[in-house]
């Protein structure tokens, strides 16, 4: 949380500080509660999502608990229950005046204990998808164009004309999301931009930006302490990201985007 606020602010982009469902199980309400103040004393935008959300029940608790940003994923899902499941969390949030980002196809790989084999990925189908958005008026899609969480086991490859003809059937205001950008080159991303997407997901180089510290000589000392480690680690992953928002294109746009916070702030100070 402090690499990711403390990015944005360096660099005076915009951020999302995403919780994952097996980090919500871990850190429950303190964690909730954390990333909450602490986009709320950020000096630039930041926003709470709740990632990959499969629970009906973490959904309703991330809303309650003033999360401005949810995924319902029913991407695991036949379609039509996946669209059932999207259209009801897209209704119960769009009541809390938060918006909400779903999954048309299934993305391989594994993030924080979320595993899905290449078997069970699936290719988002771009006539689905316009369907899907229209019928359950979500506010963002995460697709599936070859992208992978995780590791790359080897070079990437993005379906690109799959990704124009899903924005075709879309339509031009809705907001792409694409999933496994760690490890895509800088034209892939480029591209992706020039395409619609306006939200990529890096989780796996910032994790291997905090272990690759751990295994320093400051870490391992013989009198290595607790707080220069964790010092190491946060500027290591802060690193990271600055680099990441350097290369979407999010760096200096902090003055663009309004804070979703602002007039929670007005409010308590009157």
């Amino acid at each position: 949380m402090r690499a990711v606020v403390s990015a944005a602010e360096a660099v005076q982009s915009p951020a999302m500080l995403q919780i994952h469902p097996s980090s919500l199980k871990y850190g429950g309400s303190p964690l909730v509660s954390l990333c909450l103040e602490a986009a709320r004393s950020a000096t630039v935008p930041i926003s709470v999502h709740l990632d990959h959300s499969t629970s009906a029940e973490a959904i309703r608790f991330a809303l309650e608990a003033g999360m401005n940003s949810i995924m319902a994923d029913g991407s695991h899902l036949p379609y039509a229950e996946n669209l059932s499941f999207t259209r009801e969390m897209t209704q119960l949030a769009h009541r809390y005046g938060a918006v909400v980002e779903a999954e048309i196809g299934r993305i391989s790989g594994t993030e924080d204990g979320l595993s899905v084999a290449e078997k069970e990925a699936k290719m988002t189908d771009p006539v689905q998808a316009g369907e899907f958005v229209r019928a359950t008026q979500v506010d963002a899609l995460a697709v599936t164009i070859g992208n992978v969480h995780g590791e790359y086991r080897s070079e990437p490859r993005l379906d690109f004309d799959r990704l124009i003809r899903i924005g075709e059937t879309v339509g031009k205001d809705m907001l792409l999301v694409l999933h496994g950008a760690s490890g895509l080159p800088a034209a892939m991303i480029s591209r992706s931009i020039q395409l619609g997407v306006c939200k990529f997901n890096v989780n796996t180089e910032v994790r291997q930006a905090y272990m690759h510290t751990l295994q320093s000589d400051i870490c391992n000392a013989r009198k290595a302490d607790l707080l220069p480690c964790m010092e190491q680690s946060i500027a290591a992953m802060q690193q990271v990201v600055i680099e990441k928002m350097q290369l979407f294109g999010s760096g200096n746009k902090a003055h663009l985007h309004q804070t979703p916070y602002a007039q929670i702030l007005t409010n308590t100070v009157r």
